[in-house]
């Protein structure tokens, strides 16, 4: 009898694996609005996971539902209330590609190119979304010159363009420290906006803890263990070789 009452024991935790399993797959062929409001229900509690789950649902199971456009902008607005952007950028391009009229076409792109900005707290670490977001913005400008939005983008454009500016500069400053003068004389160059003037820029200045390894833009704790070496510099930095070599060449 112990014997039996061990053997049942020892199956409960498969009854209730195999339980739970076939609920999970008793959740197909639902109406538009079940998924709907599974996936509102879940972005209230906070579990995107979930509610990106029963979107998939929603769209494979209902391609052509008038819930889609608003659970899809519901989705985009969400992840970027939770400050995941990259996620909220994939749903506006699904919202722009597929549901927007003319109008809400020019919010979309508004609120993609803001998801962009907010995706850069620290800009030394992204140069190439830098580079995105201030190519898309300039973009939005010429669509929509009388956008409400207008003034909104040219806020975030000039602080990504004081970013860009003062990352080059800093790039510019390790060439000239790895004595690499060609090199830095190229990022100082492509810093196109003549109306920066960077004596009255005001350096952002990164928490102790960050600047430790980051450093301030002109030195680091651990510059000392750089050897001095090309495998440091980068593939496509011009040596004084190099300009030695290109006026050999020319004569």
């Amino acid at each position: 009898m112990k014997f039996k009452i061990y053997i049942i024991v020892a199956m409960l935790p498969l009854t209730f694996l195999f339980t739970s399993c076939s609920k999970e797959i008793q959740e197909y062929n639902k109406p538009a609005i079940y998924w709907y409001s599974k996936i509102t229900q879940s972005v209230s509690s906070g579990d995107l996971e979930k509610a990106d789950s029963y979107y998939s649902s929603l769209q494979g199971e209902h391609i052509g539902s008038v819930l889609l456009p608003e659970a899809t902008m519901i989705l985009a607005i969400a992840h970027m209330y939770h400050e995941e952007y990259l996620l909220s950028e994939y749903f506006l391009d699904e919202y722009i590609k597929r549901y927007a009229t003319p109008n809400e076409k020019q919010e979309a792109e508004f609120l993609k190119i803001k998801a962009k900005y907010k995706a850069l707290p620290h800009p030394r670490r992204d140069q190439a979304l830098i580079d995105e977001a201030i190519a898309e913005g300039e973009k939005f400008k010429l669509l929509y010159p009388e956008s409400m939005y207008i003034e909104i983008i040219n806020t975030m454009l000039t602080r990504l363009y004081l970013a860009q500016y003062v990352l080059n500069d800093e790039i510019s400053d390790l060439y000239e420290r790895l004595d690499k003068p060609k090199s830095a004389e190229y990022y100082r160059e492509i810093n196109p906006q003549p109306w920066i003037i960077s004596d009255e820029v005001d350096r952002a200045v990164a928490p102790w803890y960050r600047a430790w390894f980051e450093g301030d833009g002109t030195s680091s704790w651990y510059e000392f263990m750089i050897p001095d070496t090309k495998s440091v510099v980068s593939r496509n930095s011009i040596t004084q070789e190099d300009v030695q070599g290109d006026g050999n060449e020319t004569k």
